[in-house]
């Protein structure tokens, strides 16, 4: 197993730690929490980029790695709802989508076909974990007001964004290999 891949996996046993902090009333747990997301969060790119870089990249690790993604922001979203610092709805559409996607990248495998993640895809991950990481991170800001825009409007901009963006991401995805839905 190459280097990406361990990486890809570390941040899949980095979702339950994340959500344990964030769960926890322990000192400093949400920042801990807030700093394991992102510390996953940035070991995306990085798994990605040494791929690249030394031609590691494999099947396995083009399937693996949105999966990763799919778990980390699942664990996020669901906890943030059990908290209530999250419209259910919100957590709805975003994990909709990705089971819609991971669905069709299932369909694509059983054709012997692999589906990497698309700019699109990767722009819904990044807006995902800047909407995420705003919620985490608007509890101690809560009474902070810059240029007249108070942070729980940026908050709630942020999410919306990631929910317009993650909306658009799968009609890409759909568009883009809809021959294997007649194939499926």
């Amino acid at each position: 197993m190459n280097l990406a891949n361990k990486i890809t996996i570390a941040r899949i046993i980095l979702a339950p730690v994340f959500m344990v902090f964030l769960l926890v009333t322990v000192p400093y747990g949400e920042l801990i929490a807030w700093a394991i997301f992102i510390l996953a969060s940035i070991t995306d790119a990085l798994d990605g980029y040494i791929a690249r870089s030394r031609k590691q990249i494999t099947k396995f690790g083009k399937f693996l790695d949105p999966l990763a993604d799919k778990l980390l922001i699942t664990a996020a979203l669901i906890t943030l709802v059990g908290l209530g610092r999250l419209h259910s709805a919100v957590a709805v559409i975003i994990i909709s989508r990705e089971f819609a996607v991971t669905g069709l990248r299932v369909i694509a495998a059983g054709e012997g076909m692999v589906i990497s993640a698309s700019k699109l895809g990767k722009l819904k991950t990044i807006t995902q974990v800047i909407a995420i990481s705003a919620i985490m991170l608007q509890a101690g800001f809560e009474d902070l007001v810059a240029m007249d825009v108070s942070i729980d409007f940026l908050v709630d901009l942020s999410v919306w964004v990631a929910v317009v963006v993650t909306i658009l991401s799968g009609i890409d995805y759909f568009n883009k290999n809809r021959h294997l839905i007649r194939l499926g």
